[in-house]
């Protein structure tokens, strides 16, 4: 028998009140809608897409900015058949149309690290389990390495 269906635990709830995406989740979003949107538009096509990412490069925090150039210059010179554009405002680069990776500021987030992910076209497969997002807290001469690697297992 049930005795009070919306007591205890309706007000435990209401008092626990579940707000759903934070702020940086939400402008996250807001990004990705104002994207969609200027996808309809007439536009220059590859280059504003480039044009775009790099907007949004220019505006990120030195460490994430720095990182993201050089990113930019790793993909340019490993695949430059790839396309550059924003997604939900993060540096993204396409094949076909879609999204083979990004990089997701350490800023963007509030998170101790910037990462670059892959997508599931990435032809990263390796066995049953695999990395698709790797941590990178500096640039150096071992990560440019390997994110070239990686750049170009994905794109193969």
């Amino acid at each position: 028998m049930r005795t009070d269906p919306a007591g205890r635990g309706a007000r435990l709830m209401a008092e626990q009140k579940y707000d759903g995406f934070d702020a940086e989740e939400r402008a996250a979003m807001k990004e990705r809608a104002k994207e969609l949107k200027a996808q309809k538009r007439p536009r220059g096509g590859k280059a504003d897409g480039e044009a775009d990412l790099l907007a949004k490069v220019a505006e990120m925090e030195d460490s994430d900015r720095m990182i993201a150039e050089k990113l930019h210059a790793i993909v340019q010179a490993v695949a430059p058949e790839l396309g550059a554009k924003t997604w939900y405002g993060m540096p993204a680069y396409t094949s076909g149309g879609k999204v083979l990776c990004f990089f997701q500021p350490a800023k963007k987030f509030g998170t101790r690290y910037a990462t670059l992910g892959f997508n599931d076209i990435a032809n990263l497969d390796d066995g049953t389990m695999f990395p698709t997002v790797w941590a990178i807290t500096e640039m150096n001469a071992a990560s440019e390495a390997r994110i070239a690697e990686l750049i170009r297992q994905a794109v193969s």
